[in-house]
């Protein structure tokens, strides 16, 4: 990690040692994990920890890897106070989605940095929409921008299916508002790639629509 960003081994730490005391003490990660009904009797402090904790050693490996491969182009273009911004925002907006879709379910939990690390893909996607990335199974590099609107679509299809024990609205709410954060402080490229960022923008303006039609 030695050629990282401070503030992206900062981030990873944030999240690994929390992460590992979590895997042996099921009690502090049951005290600070997202649960709808500890955060309706007032905990709302959970809607911000719940995002450094991870269920199992490969959920957190994989949230890690991609904040290591896309955190520092999102900071080597817009510094490292915006990239926290980022990051922050996306944690808080996943959580407060994910708290929207499941506000009537009390038991339902969940954790990770999905999230956020979502909200820091999708900036580095928004901010270079021609990176070429390679997908499993793909033996071919695919557009950013096409990954980008691919995952959520993704999410709103495994949002409307109750697909797998993966908090698909988490992911959606964190890479929509990298979306938009990132529109704000680069607002150039509205311009410069416009038709790109409709494109990106069409999955979410499908899930208000979707939500508000009670399809979802």
């Amino acid at each position: 990690m030695t050629n990282l960003e401070p503030v992206t081994i900062a981030i990873i730490l944030a999240n690994v040692l929390p992460s590992l005391k979590g895997f042996d003490d099921q009690y502090f990660l049951n005290k600070y994990l997202f649960n709808i009904s500890a955060i309706n009797n007032g905990q709302h402090f959970r809607m911000f920890t719940s995002g450094f904790l991870h269920g199992d050693i490969t959920h957190l490996l994989f949230n890690m890897l991609t904040l290591y491969f896309f955190a520092d182009v999102v900071i080597g273009t817009i510094g490292p106070q915006y990239f926290i911004l980022i990051y922050v925002a996306s944690l808080l907006f996943g959580n407060a989605l994910s708290y929207y879709f499941h506000r009537n379910e009390p038991h339902y939990s969940a954790l990770g940095a999905s999230g956020a690390v979502s909200g820091i893909l999708y900036a580095a996607i928004l901010l270079y929409p021609d990176m070429s990335l390679y997908i499993m199974f793909i033996p071919i590099p695919v557009k950013g921008y096409i990954v980008g609107i691919g995952y959520l679509l993704f999410s709103i299809y495994g949002m409307k299916k109750r697909l797998g024990n993966i908090g698909h609205d988490a992911h959606f709410g964190g890479a929509a508002a990298g979306f938009i954060i990132t529109l704000i402080l680069r607002p150039n490229i509205l311009v410069q790639e416009t038709a790109i960022v409709i494109l990106m923008a069409i999955p979410i303006i499908a899930l208000f629509i979707m939500t508000k039609l009670g399809k979802i």
